[in-house]
């Protein structure tokens, strides 16, 4: 079955956030994580979702709220297309809400992925239109300060209140070792010498540990590199060699099977303040 796609991206420069809006969407998403904020909803459609290795099976009306770096996929249940909307919050703009809502320096904590029938899906709709018709009047400010009270009384909790696991050392290290090292050439043997570990018990521990195997969290601080550039205005030519994939091409369909869309459409909202596609 053929499906109309349209892939809306916009950029508000006064609350310093993105609003996707997909709709006709059959493309999978693979397992991945962001590292802002996700608060979005489906409109049509319905998706096999994973977060954090826990399956959900999601539809209209319901509310998703991805924290930074939660692991999660989804895709189709049936031959019906996709159509969702969501916002995208770097962590320093959610910092700023938190402080400006409750008084409190902490990070906010999604504790739960999904909310079936969320009644603050009618607010977020309404901001997510302001934000994509580029309403420029100060009433969008209220409705996100008012949505995001509603999400941190109703689904918040803070970091602090969580309890950490110890560390794992080496999962630490790989980590590390990944983001600050993404540009290069980088093979499982490198990682096991590394760490001291078979290439075997890495592999299985570190997906454990993160829900992610190390080749996906590598592919996924690779794409989200490659949006800073973006956003500054490098060539997505020049992206592409200076955040490790071997071609333009080969950048291109990566981005898009991450994103939902094209590096030169990403980029477009922050220079032309929109795309569509």
């Amino acid at each position: 079955m053929k499906h109309n796609e349209e892939r809306t991206v916009r950029y508000d420069n006064d609350l310093k956030i993105e609003a996707f809006c997909l709709k006709g969407i059959i493309q999978k998403f693979p397992n991945h994580f962001h590292e802002h904020y996700v608060i979005g909803f489906i409109e049509s459609g319905q998706r096999k979702l994973s977060c954090k290795n826990k399956e959900y099976l999601v539809g209209p009306g319901d509310l998703l709220l991805f924290n930074p770096y939660d692991n999660h996929f989804c895709e189709q249940v049936d031959d019906q297309a996709l159509d969702y909307r969501c916002l995208n919050i770097k962590p320093e703009i959610m910092r700023a809400m938190v402080f400006e809502i409750t008084g409190k320096q902490e990070n906010l904590v999604f504790e739960q992925p999904v909310v079936y029938h969320s009644e603050q899906v009618i607010g977020l709709g309404e901001l997510h239109q302001m934000l994509i018709a580029e309403q420029q009047e100060f009433n969008k400010e209220e409705a996100f300060l008012f949505l995001i009270e509603q999400l941190i009384d109703e689904y918040g909790s803070w970091e602090s209140n969580h309890h950490h696991q110890e560390s794992n050392t080496a999962i630490e290290l790989i980590c590390d070792y990944l983001e600050k090292n993404h540009p290069e050439r980088i093979s499982l043997n490198d990682l096991s010498i590394l760490t001291g570990c078979s290439k075997y018990y890495l592999v299985r521990a570190f997906t454990k540990t993160k829900g992610i195997t190390p080749y996906r969290y590598l592919e996924t601080v690779r794409i989200n590199a490659a949006k800073a550039l973006l956003e500054e205005g490098m060539e997505p030519i020049d992206v592409a060699l200076q955040t490790g994939f071997s071609d333009q091409s080969h950048f291109s369909n990566f981005f898009k099977g991450f994103i939902g869309i094209t590096p030169k459409q990403y980029q477009k909202i922050f220079t032309d303040e929109g795309s569509e596609a």
